[in-house]
């Protein structure tokens, strides 16, 4: 089975996909600004990420939530529970980072989905 890659750089690849699973991280887009805001940013472009794979959020297996602060944790979960459909939640771990990349990003989040 080939190895797709989309969005490459030389660095990264926004989203590679193996064998019918989808590898995806993903950054907010502004630095600074509270954690719902951050984790809005992140899912909608999620959301688009996984589309242009030939994925969706119901098929989303395994997700890995980064913040900096766990204080975060109730306001972060708070809009991942009202983007993520009724009873297709994923396996999920979330954990405390000492910091991200970059000094203003309060989470990060990686996901393995099913592509088709």
């Amino acid at each position: 089975m080939d190895i797709q890659r989309y969005g490459t750089t030389r660095r990264y690849s926004d989203i590679v996909t193996h064998g019918g699973t989808l590898y995806t991280v993903e950054v907010p887009s502004s630095e600074g600004t509270d954690i719902r805001t951050q984790t809005r940013e992140i899912l909608a472009s999620i959301d688009a990420l996984l589309a242009r794979a030939g994925s969706s959020k119901e098929r989303i297996l395994m997700a890995t939530i980064y913040l900096t602060e766990m204080a975060d944790y109730d306001g972060m979960n708070e809009v991942w529970d009202d983007w993520l459909p009724e009873g297709t939640a994923p396996c999920r771990a979330c954990v405390r980072v000492a910091g991200l990349a970059a000094p203003g990003w309060r989470v990060e989040i990686a996901l393995t989905a099913a592509v088709g």
